[in-house]
């Protein structure tokens, strides 16, 4: 069974038991949060998909960390003119274990 959920803007394939990177979500590491925004669901036999969402299906997951993403950087320069900007950017972060997955 696995499901495709949105989250940040962002669409990820996750089963239970996988270890997936979000958009940082606010949660103490250690809780468990649930998704409600899940597109589609993958069943044996079936494929259930949502218009947008699938109704009354979540998806559970544990806090596992938060972090920063490595950085990446932004450079400006325009050529003979003496303009050049540098600005560094590094994406918070959230890492959760996938606990269950509903379709009730």
């Amino acid at each position: 069974m696995y499901a495709i959920l949105e989250n940040g803007g962002k669409q990820y394939r996750v089963s239970e038991g996988d270890v997936v990177f979000l958009e940082k979500v606010q949660a103490e590491p250690g809780n468990t949060v649930s998704f409600n925004e899940v597109l589609a669901v993958g069943l044996d036999d079936k494929l259930v998909l949502g218009k947008p969402y699938v109704e009354n299906a979540t998806v559970t997951a544990k806090v596992v960390y938060h972090g920063k993403a490595k950085k990446v950087l932004v450079f400006k320069y325009k050529a003979k003119k003496n303009y050049r900007r540098k600005q560094g950017h590094r994406q918070p972060f959230t890492k959760v274990t996938i606990e269950k997955i509903d379709l009730a």
